[in-house]
């Protein structure tokens, strides 16, 4: 990669966290105000970046235009909206669509609750793959192979009391995934939310993304989240047909 590219980049990644001044921008790339003010005059012409009053600069319109178009070319993402908003619309809890790209699982699509209390996630933000039950679903359906070497490559940072902390404990729970068809996460990602989640499948079976439901604790009790795992796996089967999906027919 060029370095005017990989400066570039770099400052838009920053961008992302909110907006920057050009002394900012230019120690974040470590390069003179000179410099990192002819990458942004570059940025700022295609639309990918714009000023924010006298000081600041803030990521443009352009981005946004192509991560919508990104989202739009996900089969996954369209086939599955309507068996989504259908569980949103019926449970009034959040839901999330998530996929594994490069290592990492990442929200594609997300129906916020409609409870006062809502989920910081949103589509884009990387799941956790040690503590989230969108990760297991995905990481469980991967080659055992390909599995185990990201299990043990994982770290397991402890971000609760039931946070998994190790690969041989998170092995013997993706084996538990796979048995049962859907995961769990029990306030491990967050102490005061719980969630459960579901594979969608394509035509050859093969697992195309997760769908979850999250909900916090105050809410809905651990057994009143399980007692939503058929719903969800109806929707999960809903949105999987809609991806081209056959299921197995029943012998009489």
């Amino acid at each position: 990669m060029s370095q005017s590219l990989d400066r570039a980049l770099t400052m838009l990644a920053g961008l992302s966290e909110g907006p920057k001044t050009l002394d900012q921008l230019a120690g974040t790339v470590d390069v003179h105000k000179s410099t990192a003010l002819r990458l942004l005059r570059t940025l700022e012409s295609h639309r990918f970046v714009q000023r924010d009053g006298v000081r600041y600069y803030r990521l443009g319109t352009a981005l946004f235009d192509l991560a919508n178009r990104a989202l739009e070319d996900r089969d996954v993402r369209r086939s599955a909206e309507a068996a989504l908003r259908d569980l949103n619309g019926r449970t009034g809890y959040t839901v999330h669509l998530a996929s594994y790209e490069g290592g990492e699982v990442i929200y594609i699509d997300k129906y916020d609750s409609t409870h006062p209390m809502r989920m910081y996630s949103r589509i884009g933000r990387r799941a956790p793959l040690h503590c989230t039950a969108v990760a297991k679903v995905l990481l469980s359906a991967m080659p055992a192979a390909a599995c185990r070497q990201i299990v043990e490559s994982m770290e397991y940072p402890r971000l609760t009391a039931n946070t998994i902390t190790n690969p041989t404990d998170y092995l013997a729970e993706l084996d538990r995934v796979r048995a049962r068809g859907f995961a769990m996460d029990n306030a491990e990602h967050e102490d005061f939310i719980h969630c459960i989640a579901a594979p969608i499948r394509g035509a050859r079976g093969e697992t195309l993304a997760a769908v979850s439901l999250s909900v916090p604790k105050v809410l809905l009790d651990f057994d009143g989240l399980m007692a939503l795992v058929p719903d969800l796996q109806r929707t999960a089967a809903a949105a999987s047909v809609e991806c081209g999906w056959s299921p197995p027919t029943e012998r009489p």
